[in-house]
């Protein structure tokens, strides 16, 4: 049997343990609030809403208990966390991965309440994750621990309260068993308490490629601010999964040059650049990019090497804390667009801005995904499903929007372009929050 239990609120409880404790407990969520807190003091904003948003509003927990094929059973560790509603339900992914920890999830989370925010949408910011690696599960392994999910956390989601989607090592097929699985729970079908579903199962066009297509938005409308000619300008992408195969893809086709890609099991790097269907053809082949060939001298190349090539941009779309202080000053890129969640240490991104880098901030950068899926809850409850050039339309429209609204804030307030991505989410969250009263409306000032 799957037991859910929410985790406790240890800014509530009577028995809270010390702050630095709590601190311990999730550092990457006691680092995130750091962006939070920047805001509010540059905002001015009332301190009813920074102590709303320092907690997720509630967070569940579950063992996974799955028959594997041998007939033994396994346990899996799962979580759901809903951070913040005041703008909608909540949205977010479900990654299945063996790091993935309570932290992560609730830190993720919290980006996703800005992400949504940024983007203007009618969501807060929701996540889920199982610690497993996938890779060393069958495919019927995989649809009991899909199904098993669901099972477990029925009753915290829905269309009307927190939206399920893919996220790292989950895709459409594993959304379409979960899709069926809440459905078969709840009686009915219920299409629109996920997305990233395939097109058959109530999907939509553009979903596969929407986080790649809104980065790539974003970076275009920038080029003439930031001085960025496609055809002289070179790329290194880090992670060549959906949306680092789409966004170099995307920009080769624009004229950029990828000069490097990598993986999970390592990179490749060759100045004349590389043609991303044939490396993604080599990985299909092969299982990773390394030994694909490219137009000049070819060589292999770690991760690490990756991110310090030199070239004009850097798309950091794999794992989170890849750029650290320890290796932030040997980072040549310019310009550094985030389509991974989190990839910039804190630290490092202080002190990359201090050099003069420009970094798209995740939660502008990777927003075409949410921006995407909104549209797919929307037709889910409409039953009216657009074609796939008024998705694109609207996602460039939507990207186009706020990369600008940003960026004017950037130069207006001297900022960064990520303080200025979280001051401009802050902004519409604050309202929300403002319009149910604050202490200052019920003090009568």
């Amino acid at each position: 049997m799957n037991r859910p239990e929410t985790e406790p609120d240890p800014m509530r409880a009577k028995d809270s343990p010390p702050a630095e404790t709590t601190t311990l407990k999730r550092p990457m969520l006691a680092k995130a609030r750091e962006s939070l807190r920047t805001a509010c003091d540059q905002l001015n904003i009332h301190p009813d809403v920074f102590e709303e948003l320092k907690w997720p509003r509630e967070t569940l927990s579950a063992t996974l208990l799955i028959r594997m094929d041998d007939g033994s059973r396994r346990a899996f560790k799962a979580w759901r966390c809903r951070y913040n509603d005041r703008r909608g339900p909540t949205k977010g992914g479900i990654r299945f991965h063996p790091n993935v920890s309570l932290d992560e999830i609730e830190t993720l989370a919290f980006w996703m309440t800005f992400k949504c925010a940024v983007a203007n949408l009618p969501f807060g910011g929701g996540k889920g994750g199982v610690c497993v690696n996938t890779k060393e599960l069958s495919q019927t392994e995989l649809e009991r621990l899909s199904r098993a999910y669901i099972e477990a956390f029925a009753p915290f989601v829905g269309p009307d309260r927190d939206i399920l989607a893919p996220d790292m090592y989950t895709n459409g097929i594993v959304i379409a068993w979960m899709a069926d699985e809440y459905s078969s729970i709840t009686g009915q079908a219920s299409p629109s308490a996920l997305t990233g579903k395939p097109l058959a199962f109530g999907g939509t066009v553009g979903r596969v490629d929407a986080t790649a297509r809104g980065g790539y938005h974003a970076l275009r409308h920038l080029e003439n601010s930031l001085e960025i000619d496609p055809d002289k300008s070179t790329v290194a992408i880090q992670g060549f999964g959906n949306v680092g195969y789409h966004c170099a893809k995307l920009l080769h086709a624009d004229g950029y040059t990828i000069v490097g890609i990598s993986d999970s099991s390592g990179g490749i790097y060759d100045e004349k650049g590389f043609d991303p269907l044939a490396v993604m053809q080599h990985k299909h082949e092969t299982g990773s990019v390394q030994g694909a060939k490219g137009h000049g001298k070819t060589r292999n190349i770690t991760n690490a090497d990756l991110l310090e090539l030199d070239c004009e941009v850097l798309v950091p779309a794999a794992l989170e804390r890849q750029i650290t202080l320890e290796n932030c000053d040997r980072v040549k890129a310019r310009v550094i667009l985030e389509l991974a969640n989190g990839p910039i240490a804190p630290a490092a991104d202080r002190k990359l801005t201090e050099d003069g880098r420009i970094i798209i901030p995740d939660i502008l950068a990777n927003a075409g995904g949410v921006t995407v899926s909104h549209l797919e809850w929307v037709q889910n409850r409409s039953g009216y499903y657009w074609d796939a050039s008024e998705v694109a339309d609207h996602l460039k429209k939507t990207m186009e929007r706020e990369t600008q609204a940003i960026w004017a804030l950037h130069n207006e307030m001297k900022l960064s372009m990520r303080e200025a991505a979280y001051i401009h989410g802050l902004r519409r969250i604050a309202e929300s929050v403002e319009a149910r009263g604050t202490q200052a409306y019920f003090d009568g000032d």
